[in-house]
C-alpha cells in the first residue's frame, strides 16, 4: 500500500488500521482499533479515513490486482450483489429508509453494491460502490456536506454493477461468467455482457417475459406461466455447490430459447450462443426462482446451475466481512470515508482468501519405492 500515500505517517496508520481489522476484537470501531494499535484515542484512525489525502479507488485497484494474481482463473464467475449497512440518523452519506436484504425489510441504512471474484481457488471482493438514492442526488446541500464528488450523479444499482463489470473487462480481469439476483437481471447488463462475449445467469422476476424463436419449440409467456406448463420429467435434481450443511440441492429446469450467432453481438467470437431460461424449485416448499441465461451452445444445465450457485460465495463473503473484518463498523459519514473503510476491509478479506488458498494447496508426499510397495501391500491385504 505504501505508494498510495504521500506521507509515511499515513501509510503507517493504514497498516495499523489493517492490523486492527485482522485482530481478534469483535467490534472494529475506531476506539477498538486504536486500543489494539496502542493509541490513546481513535484520532489517527479517523484521520486516515477522513482528512488524509489518498485515493480509495487506487486501493480498490490494488486489491483487484492482488486477488487476480493469486486467485485468477479463466473460468471464474464475477458475482454482483448488494448489502445493507444499518444506520441511525440522516447524516451518513447515502443513508435513507430503503429495503435491504441484510435486515429483510425497509429500514434506515446505506446500500453498497459489490463485485466479487469467484474461482476454483477462492473468492474475494474486487469492486464496490455506495448507492445514492434520489433523495440524496437531488439535494446539493447533503452532497456537499458529505463531500460527494461533483461528477457523481444518480445511478441505479444495475447501472453501478454494469460499471463494475465494464471496469473488470477493461482491466483484463479473467472471467467467463457473471451471476446476479433479480435486481441485476434487468437493464443494460445483458446487452453489455453479450457484446463482451461473457456468459451469464441473472435472476429475473416471475413476470419477466420469455419467447423462443428459430428452431426451438414454441415458448412464450411470463416465467411463472411457463413454469406451470412444465411436466415432471422436465426437472432435474442438482446441487448448486456445497453449503455449510452439504450439497445445496434443488430441482432445476433449463429451456433453450434460441441459438444466435455471436458475431451479431461481439467481434470477439463467431461461435453460436444460446439464450435460455433456467428455473430453480425449492425441494421443501416448491418456491420458484427464475434466471435469464446466455451461454455457448451446448453448455449443459449442470454448468449453468454451478454458475448460479457461485452467488452463495458473495453472501458468505458479506457475512464474513461483517462478522470478522468490520465491514459494517464504519463510523465516518463522508463519501470518501465509506469508500476508504470498505476498500481496507476488502484488502483484509483478500489477504485471508489468499492465505486460505495457499494453505489448502496439496503438496505431493515424497515416498521411496519400498515405502510405496509396502503401502500397496497393506492396501491389498486390507
Amino acid at each position: 500500500m505504501r505508494p498510495l500515500f504521500a506521507q509515511g505517517r499515513s501509510a503507517e496508520n493504514a497498516g495499523l488500521f489493517l492490523d486492527g481489522l485482522l485482530g481478534d476484537e469483535r467490534r472494529k470501531t475506531g476506539w477498538m482499533r486504536a486500543e489494539a494499535a496502542g493509541d490513546p484515542g481513535p484520532w489517527r484512525q479517523q484521520e486516515l479515513l477522513g482528512r488524509d489525502r489518498w485515493d480509495a479507488d487506487e486501493l480498490r485497484d490494488l486489491v483487484r490486482d492482488y486477488v487476480i494474481e493469486h486467485l485468477g482463473d479463466a473460468d471464474a464467475v464475477l458475482v454482483v450483489d448488494e448489502t445493507g449497512f444499518l444506520k441511525q440518523g440522516k447524516a451518513s452519506c447515502g443513508v435513507a429508509r430503503q429495503y435491504t436484504g441484510s435486515a429483510g425489510k425497509i429500514t434506515n441504512c446505506q446500500i453498497g453494491v459489490f463485485a466479487s471474484y469467484v474461482s476454483r481457488h477462492g473468492h474475494g471482493f474486487i469492486d464496490r460502490a455506495l448507492y445514492l438514492p434520489k433523495s440524496w442526488t437531488d439535494d446539493p446541500t447533503r452532497l456537499k456536506a458529505t463531500h460527494v464528488p461533483g461528477t457523481v450523479g444518480f445511478a441505479t444499482k444495475p447501472q453501478l454493477a454494469a460499471t463494475m463489470i465494464a471496469r473488470a473487462i477493461a482491466t483484463a480481469v479473467p472471467f467467463r461468467w457473471v451471476a446476479g439476483d433479480t435486481v441485476y437481471g434487468i437493464g443494460d447488463i445483458e446487452r453489455d455482457l453479450r457484446r463482451a462475449g461473457k456468459g451469464y445467469v441473472l435472476g429475473v422476476g416471475a413476470s419477466h417475459v420469455f419467447r423462443s424463436w428459430g428452431n426451438r419449440r414454441a415458448i412464450a409467456g411470463t416465467a411463472a406461466d411457463i413454469a406451470e406448463t412444465l411436466e415432471a420429467s422436465a426437472w432435474l435434481r442438482l446441487s448448486a455447490g456445497l453449503g455449510t450443511k452439504g450439497p445445496r440441492l434443488h430441482d432445476w429446469c433449463y429451456l433453450e430459447l434460441a441459438d444466435l450467432e455471436a458475431e451479431g453481438f461481439t467481434e470477439q467470437s463467431d461461435s453460436l450462443w444460446t439464450r435460455g431460461l433456467l428455473i430453480r424449485r425449492n425441494i421443501a416448499d416448491g418456491d420458484l426462482a427464475y434466471f435469464t441465461t446466455w451461454c455457448p451452445t451446448g453448455t449443459p444445465i449442470e454448468k449453468l446451475v454451478s454458475v448460479e450457485g457461485h452467488r452463495w460465495a458473495i453472501e458468505d463473503s458479506f457475512e464474513t466481512a461483517k462478522n470478522e473484518f468490520g465491514l459494517d463498523h464504519n463510523e465516518t459519514r463522508s463519501w470518501h470515508g465509506w469508500h476508504r473503510h470498505v476498500s481496507l476491509v476488502m484488502l483484509a478479506f483478500a489477504m485471508m482468501a489468499v492465505i486460505r488458498h495457499q494453505a489448502n494447496k496439496t503438496t505431493p508426499k515424497k515416498t521411496s519405492r519400498s515405502a510405496s510397495s509396502a503401502g500397496r501391500s497393506k492396501r491389498s491385504g486390507a
